[in-house]
């Protein structure tokens, strides 16, 4: 199985990690700490050497509550950022659900598009479509994702009920539409919308279920790094408080791990480096499994 984009054929037989760039000064982890082209790109080439297999760049967080961010401020963000990282010699994604900066980064030569909206939004004119935009691309990757109402209200109200076949549901059939537009389905990636309108319990439910997801015929996308539902799960003993973003990499690495060994083919994440080596462990385990190793160590034949 692979992955097509722009300039890249993603081997899917082992599962790759997406690296997270924020060009934001408020996303809700690492907001302000790469919030310009320099810094953003050292915090790029530094995750290619931990090891990334995939760069997530993106100029607007769409954390809970957050306020949306005018185009021309998120293309003066994004575009001087993806210049520079399509010469790192990795696939370049961007997050982003307007049509006006898909375009501008596709130009560019950008690979991937990573749209929260699942390509829906549309300028109040209705003269930009985020669907054609990737459609008219010859063969850029896309990845949709599941998100329940829109980030300043989905924690408000979040959905209802049993999640996993509504979200089933609403992916196939986006993955459906943009195929009716002529978009491979070797294109296509989905992401169930980690914390994107759940509740904690259906955040969960997401992933023990996931398989159910992977019924829809299209590699899956993990997206639970640092999220505040792995928070609900794991508190200061000594104060009872919830972890505070930056630490929760041990949860955000058993999620990552169990995401895996579900079926997902991709984990966006930002702690790269320790992402890489828990694999790297799962990927051993699973070698030796195929090939058991008699008790002095040796393969057995």
């Amino acid at each position: 199985m692979y992955w097509q984009t722009t300039r890249f054929q993603i081997d899917l037989s082992a599962p790759k990690v997406m690296g997270i760039v924020n060009v934001t000064p408020d996303s809700f982890s690492d907001g302000g700490h790469h919030d310009n082209t320099t810094a953003a790109l050292r915090h790029g080439e530094a995750l290619v050497v931990d090891g990334a297999d995939i760069l997530d760049i993106g100029g607007e967080s769409t954390r809970p509550g957050a306020p949306p961010v005018g185009l021309a401020e998120e293309l003066a963000r994004v575009v001087p950022v993806v210049k520079e990282a399509v010469k790192l010699g990795v696939p370049v994604s961007v997050d982003t659900y307007k049509p006006q900066v898909m375009q501008a980064v596709l130009d560019l030569g950008a690979d991937i598009i990573n749209d929260v909206w699942a390509l829906r939004w549309r300028d109040a004119q209705g003269l930009a479509d985020a669907t054609r935009v990737v459609a008219a691309h010859p063969s850029c990757g896309v990845c949709l994702m599941h998100m329940h109402l829109e980030p300043q209200t989905m924690q408000v109200q979040p959905m209802q009920g049993d999640v996993v076949p509504q979200v089933l549901s609403f992916l196939e059939q986006s993955a459906l539409t943009l195929c009716g537009l002529g978009v491979e389905k070797t294109r296509i990636l989905l992401d169930p919308g980690i914390g994107f309108g759940k509740t904690v319990a259906q955040n969960f439910a997401l992933l023990a279920r996931q398989s159910e997801l992977l019924a829809a015929g299209y590699p899956l996308l993990a997206g639970w790094s640092r999220k505040s539902s792995l928070a609900g799960m794991t508190v200061r003993a000594d104060q009872g408080e919830k972890l505070a973003p930056q630490e929760r990499l041990a949860p955000s690495l058993a999620a990552a791990l169990c995401a895996v060994q579900q079926g997902a083919s991709v984990v966006r994440v930002h702690d790269v480096k320790e992402t890489v080596q828990v694999l790297k462990v799962l990927a051993a385990i699973r070698s030796t499994q195929l090939s058991p190793m008699d008790s002095q160590g040796h393969t057995a034949s």
